[in-house]
């Protein structure tokens, strides 16, 4: 049958080719033909007028045990195909099936019962009069595709009535629901191209218009749509005691792990405009409106049509192609062409590579020629030879090869009903597929099917010559469809990715545009170039899936990527820079994925090689705070420019530009330009709410790492904020006066809360004020005279030991300076040598008891380790004092006060191994708090960081690394306890 002829009836058969599976069943099918007969006695006369029909049947139900079973339950069924012309059997079953939604209150069950006799009697009446040769191929696929789209429609009319009937859209006509509503319904691969196999899924693919539908809110369109199809689903595809209709597939839509079951037109124009892949644009070679309004349907493919034909030879669309063919080629069976197991679709030689074949080829140059935009395989063949990019015989070989192998394709599925594409492995089962295509034995079968496959195959590959022009000189790296291609697999695995899968995922992700920063076309292009190279470099460090993972939580968060792959793509320093940071240091890593502004620092490329003065980084921060819109503004873009400026000063401690100590030094003279600009923009606050005191002069005092400039990543800062005034001052001048002590009080409070409260950018510093007179108990704002009184007369040694390290860094000027010259002048004063050394052992004796290390890598609780050596240059600092002479200014860094006064108290070669020894664990320290939060832990470390670790140690394992630090801490321990003693 060619599809315009009217086709005989079964009743008329006058030869019967098909042959049983044997004997044995042929007499059991016999036995239920008897039972049928007796149900239906119109069905007794006829078999017993036409023996060729009964052999016929007997060979077809012996075959097909679905049939079989159809017939024993439906013996009526049965009686009215073999009697009836298939031409207006299978339009009046259509027919029904398209109005089933009509008629008074029609609910969901009624309409699936409907349809599911609709599509028994379909699928009965064309499989028998395909196996009877009656009907060919072609034929079946666009009868069968007749009835999925009239059923879909039917369901689409009837969900779109009762939402319209339950106030949730507006309807134009209830009597053509689908008319006018916008409702798109597009049927993809086969359902689209007319080519349904026997028992095909239907893919399909939802959009609507939203003003069209009248949503009393459009917010819930989303949620109203979901609903509706997922009723569809169900109705289509559930199993009932009557069987389903179809299995349906809705993710075939724009990003369907991201989107909803049903998008708005808008959107999906702009999706695949911006972000559309070669896949899809294959998809919708074959798309058609099939149920919903199909007159929006087409306007939306119309507007599609520049995504799928494209107005300038594609031939990059070969390779991305083929590269899902690759990925259907991982699967077991389809490596190589052999009958027993072979999948008809999907292996070599199959059904997808003729598709795929004639899609290609559309792609590449369907922008220009309109005849090449078709849908149906067959007719597109020959369009392609028309238009001279096949010869005729190439056209006529994959035409034949093409039905033949959706013949075969059709008997597979008649058997059981099965969604299967795949050859039995079982001789008997395969006999019996080759029984169905008219064969007379497996053999003849297997060469004829053989041949096909290679014909098809020695086709497919002509195509593909060009794709190893097309592929990374790595390695094919192909990132397209939802499935694996496996030599892309293979490939990212000898890059040194333990986990090729995953990292195949998460580039699939950014080259279907999933993130703001791969959204743009030109974005893609340039990752598409950047990616061989960002793979290599990524791969070539240890626990490389780590760090590569650890970039893409990055680029999730960039809210545009355009400029930083076309940097990266120029400029493999910075590349390697970011795999060092993402290998290396998680910290840096979270902290650019969470703020990726901090990462526009790094393009000025002067970064990785100087670092800027302290002056230039103040005027840097006054410019950026000089467009500041109030003061909330203002604590913002502090915390921004902090986040920047540690974060370029940790990059500069990775990559070796400066060492641990220097670090400390950048970090301080940071905090210290931060503070200050804080500080300044509290006392503008507290001006405008309270006033000024008259002759009120402050200064803020840095204490601990921040006094001695040897902060760290992370750390809080100590302060102690020293107020004065002249004479008895007066309340403050403004609107809610307050006295000096609560006006200085209320001023810290004030600092503390613009330093440490969280804000949208986050916290510039914790704050510790625990170092003040009297500690927590204290106020939280000393007079100067009161400060100086208590340090004189009631201060511990170690209150003094921490003035070591005391420095002024923001205020009045001439209140610093005072504020240094009182420090000064209590540290000078002479102590009892005696006195101090007892203090400071009792002191670390309690600092071990209270705060006990966590592990060996804990530097600085550790015995021998920071806080020996800073209790050692604290001891010496007041021993120095206690013997008179020149002391330095307080603030000096460890090691400073290790060269200065160190002579004096320690012999040259402790002095040399405490120096060394701090040195050491200063640049450790400051790489592991800048690499990570909590404790280190080295088999937990990222491999990156041990290795930066062992650089910096000059180490060639952690191992020797962690003797190197056992040797110098027990030295250490032992010139501390040596210097403590009395």
């Amino acid at each position: 049958m060619t599809g315009q002829e009217q086709p005989m009836r079964l009743a008329a058969l006058a030869t019967c080719t098909l042959k049983p599976m044997s004997q044995s069943e042929a007499r059991s099918v016999n036995a239920d033909l008897k039972a049928m007969a007796k149900a239906e006695p119109l069905l007794q006369s006829l078999l017993e007028e036409a023996p060729v029909l009964r052999d016929f049947l007997v060979a077809a139900f012996s075959l097909s045990p679905y049939l079989r079973d159809i017939a024993m339950a439906h013996p009526a069924l049965l009686l009215r195909v073999v009697t009836e012309p298939l031409g207006p059997l299978l339009d009046d079953t259509i027919g029904q099936a398209r109005d089933s939604w009509r008629g008074p209150d029609v609910t969901d069950g009624l309409l699936m019962e409907r349809l599911r006799r609709g599509k028994r009697t379909a699928a009965f009446a064309l499989a028998l009069h395909d196996l009877a040769r009656l009907t060919e191929a072609r034929d079946s696929a666009r009868l069968l595709s007749r009835f999925a789209a009239a059923a879909t429609s039917a369901t689409i009319d009837h969900l779109l009535l009762g939402a319209h009937r339950q106030g949730k859209i507006r309807l134009g006509d209830e009597a053509r629901p689908s008319s006018g509503s916008g409702v798109i319904v597009l049927g993809m691969g086969k359902l689209g191209a007319d080519e349904l196999n026997y028992s095909s899924d239907i893919d399909l693919v939802v959009f609507y218009e939203p003003e069209a539908l009248g949503f009393a809110d459009r917010l819930d369109a989303s949620d109203i749509f979901a609903r509706l199809l997922r009723r569809l689903v169900r109705i289509l595809q559930e199993r009932t005691g009557d069987g389903y209709v179809f299995r349906t597939d809705l993710r075939l839509r724009p990003d369907p792990g991201a989107t909803p079951l049903a998008i708005p037109v808008e959107a999906a124009l702009i999706y695949y405009e911006g972000r559309g892949q070669n896949w899809e644009r294959a998809a919708y070679i074959k798309a058609r409106p099939v149920a919903g309004d199909l007159e929006a349907g087409e306007r939306f493919l119309k507007a599609l049509r520049p995504f799928v034909f494209r107005k300038y030879l594609d031939y990059a669309a070969i390779a991305d192609i083929h590269s899902i063919k690759r990925q259907i080629h991982a699967h077991k069976g389809h490596g190589e062409i052999a009958v027993k197991g072979h999948n008809v679709k999907l292996g070599r030689g199959g059904i997808r590579e003729i598709e795929f074949f004639v899609q290609t080829q559309q792609l590449i140059a369907g922008g220009r020629a309109a005849a090449l935009r078709g849908r149906e395989t067959e007719a597109m063949l020959a369009a392609l030879a028309e238009a001279g990019w096949i010869d005729a015989g190439t056209r006529d070989e994959l035409t034949q090869a093409y039905w033949f192998l959706r013949d075969v394709e059709h008997r597979i599925q008649m058997v059981r009903d099965e969604q299967s594409h795949t050859l039995p492995t079982l001789e008997a089962e395969l006999k019996r597929i080759a029984l169905m295509a008219g064969f007379a034995d497996t053999k003849s079968f297997a060469d004829a099917l053989s041949h096909v496959m290679r014909t098809v195959e020695r086709r497919y590959v002509q195509l593909f010559e060009r794709e190893a022009e097309l592929s990374s000189e790595l390695g094919n790296l192909v990132f397209t469809g939802q499935k694996d291609d496996p030599e892309t697999l293979e490939t990212i695995h000898g890059l040194g990715f333990e986990r090729p899968q995953d990292i195949a995922r998460v580039m699939r992700t950014w080259h279907n545009g999933r993130y703001r920063a791969t959204q743009s076309v030109e974005a893609r292009e340039r990752l598409t170039e950047l990616t061989p190279r960002l793979l290599k470099v990524f791969g070539e460090s240890r626990r490389a899936d780590e760090a590569l993972l650890r970039f893409d939580a990055f680029l999730a968060k960039l809210p545009a990527g355009i400029q930083l792959f076309s940097l990266l793509g120029k400029n493999p320093a910075l590349l390697s820079l970011i795999v060092t940071i993402m290998s290396a240091a998680p910290r840096l890593a979270d902290i650019i994925a969470g703020k990726p502004h901090v990462f526009d620092g790094m393009l000025d490329r002067r970064v990785l090689d100087e670092m800027p003065e302290r002056a230039d980084l103040a005027r840097r921060l006054d410019d950026f705070l000089s467009t500041a819109r109030h003061y909330e503004d203002r604590l913002d873009r502090l915390r921004i420019f902090a986040s920047e400026q540690r974060f370029l000063i940790g990059i500069r401690l990775l990559t070796g530009v400066i060492d641990g100590p220097a670090t400390g030094h950048a970090l301080t003279d940071l905090a210290e330009i931060l503070v200050a600009a804080t500080f300044m923009a509290v006392r503008r606050e507290i001006a405008e709410a309270h006033g000024e005191i008259a002759g009120s002069r402050a200064s803020l005092i840095a204490m601990g790492k921040a006094g001695s400039r040897e902060l760290t990543a992370g750390s809080d800062i100590d302060l102690i904020l020293i107020y004065d005034h002249d004479g008895d001052a007066a309340d403050s001048d403004g609107p809610r006066p307050l006295d000096a002590a609560r006006y200085h009080a209320r001023l810290t409070q004030r600092l503390i809360a613009a330093l440490s409260a969280p804000t949208a950018e986050g916290v510039l510093y914790e704050v510790d004020m625990r170092l003040r007179p009297s500690g927590n108990k204290g106020p939280v704002a000393t007079r100067l005279p009161a400060f100086v009184k208590y340090q004189r007369d009631e201060a511990w040694t170690w209150e003094h030991m921490a003035l070591t390290r005391a420095r002024p860094i923001a205020g009045d000027a001439d209140m610093m300076q005072a504020t240094a010259d009182a420090i000064q002048a209590i540290i000078a004063k002479p102590g009892d040598p005696k006195v101090l050394r007892k203090d400071v052992r009792e002191m670390r004796v309690l600092v071990e008891a209270e705060k006990p290390p966590e592990n060996a890598w804990d530097f600085k609780l550790i015995p021998g380790g920071l806080v020996d050596i800073e209790f050692s240059a604290q001891l010496i600092f007041l021993l120095a004092a206690a013997q008179g002479g020149a002391l330095p200014a307080c603030g000096l860094p460890t090691a400073g006060v290790l060269e200065q006064l160190g002579p004096r108290f320690l012999p040259d070669a402790d002095l040399t191994l405490m120096r060394r020894a701090l040195a050491l664990m200063t640049d450790l320290s400051q790489i592991i708090r800048l690499c990570i939060d909590g404790p280190f832990d080295p088999k937990q470390a990222p491999a990156g960081l041990i290795e930066r670790l062992c650089r910096a140690g000059d180490a060639p394992d952690i191992k020797v690394l962690e003797a190197e630090l056992r040797r110098l801490t027990k030295a250490v321990r032992r010139i501390f306890l040596a210097l403590a003693a009395d």
